[in-house]
């Protein structure tokens, strides 16, 4: 069980990343793209946590290494840098200008960001045929409020002599589209690729794929089938599912040390993964929401409707009035009227579920989740 809690282990790399083939050949097609023709570029991956980002491009960067050598290119150099680990947003120029190593003086008093523009705008012998792999992780900490930093990092993949292709990886699924059309009109868009949320399949498949060398059957297929299908539904966050298994064995271990029978099983059960699961997603705003009158609780239902599947976490009282009514004629339960509804609507807002805005008319007025969908969704399992 030791050794199984190990394979399951978020920290633990397992040789091969599964489910995520395509997502890995688009990557390399571009790089391999970029290194043959001596041209920088960069790629924006994005995709919700726990959907295998990092793990597929530190794969995609072995890859590329290896490649690199095998043809007879010149070694391909990398950097890798998580931003939470920056002290400011614009330390990314500094740390990306000491991997260049330049012998080039700087002139005056120029920053690291101006000394790689600086770099890049002519041929020398410290930039020339030299391709970098620079890889960002958590991009989403680069954002500032006039995004100058984002701009200006991807901006340098434009310079006439820039050698480096670069990736930057984010959770936030919209990230690009906010800022997409000002890199387009500067020439510079980054090519998107999607980390989708793992289907249960998918689950079930990594999860096999992890424990097929150990050579031993700790869990009982339907415990597996169980944890990938409630993960699935309302996250996908492959993180979640490992840290629900290592919890499921724990569960077990602590039954077993407990027992003064021999009749206890020795394998996860679904029993085991229901208690482990329910410890997983257990938080007060759960409790919360599970507390709340029947009519309350439809509208957080009818607003996880209304989001579901999107970017948007916000809409006006009016559009989730309709939402609200269609969910109560779905339940079969009689809707109360629209004064009750906004009455309802600011409770919630009392709460902190929800954040009303400023309007003259109630139905225009903005309605903001404040709380995770994800929430909602196990409270309810919807």
């Amino acid at each position: 069980m030791k050794a199984v809690k190990q394979a399951l282990h978020v920290a633990t790399v397992p040789s091969s990343v599964v489910c995520r083939e395509v997502e890995q050949k688009k990557v390399i097609e571009f790089c391999k793209a970029c290194i043959e023709q001596e041209k920088a570029g960069s790629i924006y991956v994005c995709g919700c946590p726990g959907t295998g980002k990092t793990l597929s491009i530190n794969k995609v960067k072995e890859q590329l290494l290896s490649w690199s050598k095998e043809v007879g290119l010149q070694p391909l150099e990398s950097l890798a840098l998580n931003c939470t680990s920056l002290t400011n947003t614009s330390e990314i120029f500094s740390k990306i200008l000491e991997k260049l190593n330049s012998s080039k003086k700087r002139k005056g008093r120029l920053t690291p960001l101006q000394h790689l523009q600086d770099l890049f705008c002519q041929r020398s012998s410290s930039n020339s045929g030299m391709m970098l792999l620079i890889i960002i992780d958590e991009m989403d900490y680069l954002i500032t409020k006039d995004r100058a930093v984002l701009h200006d990092l991807f901006m340098l993949t434009t310079f006439p002599f820039s050698r480096f292709i670069l990736i930057g990886i984010a959770n936030a699924i919209d990230l690009a589209d906010r800022f997409l059309q000002r890199l387009k009109s500067l020439n510079c868009e980054p090519f998107v690729v999607t980390f989708c949320a793992y289907s249960k399949d998918q689950i079930v498949e990594i999860l096999q794929q992890r424990l097929m060398n150990l050579g031993c059957n700790v869990f009982e297929p339907l415990a597996l089938e169980y944890c990938a299908r409630k993960v699935a539904a309302a996250s996908g966050d492959m993180r979640k599912v490992l840290d629900a298994c290592r919890t499921a064995i724990e569960v077990l271990e602590t039954e077993l040390r407990d027992s003064s029978t021999k009749e206890q099983p020795n394998s996860v059960t679904f029993d085991h993964m229901d208690v482990a699961l329910s410890k997983a997603f257990k938080s007060p705003k759960v409790d919360i929401i599970k507390s709340l009158p029947q009519h309350q609780q439809i509208i957080l239902c009818s607003m996880v409707k209304l989001f579901r599947g999107s970017k948007k976490n916000a809409t006006t009282i009016g559009e989730l009035n309709k939402s609200y009514l269609e969910t109560c004629k779905t339940v079969h339960v009689p809707a109360v009227g629209s004064l009750e509804f906004t009455e309802m609507c600011r409770v919630l807002s009392d709460q902190g579920l929800i954040k009303l805005g400023q309007s003259k008319q109630d139905r225009l007025k903005r309605v903001t989740l404040q709380i995770d969908i994800l929430d909602i969704s196990f409270a309810f399992k919807v």
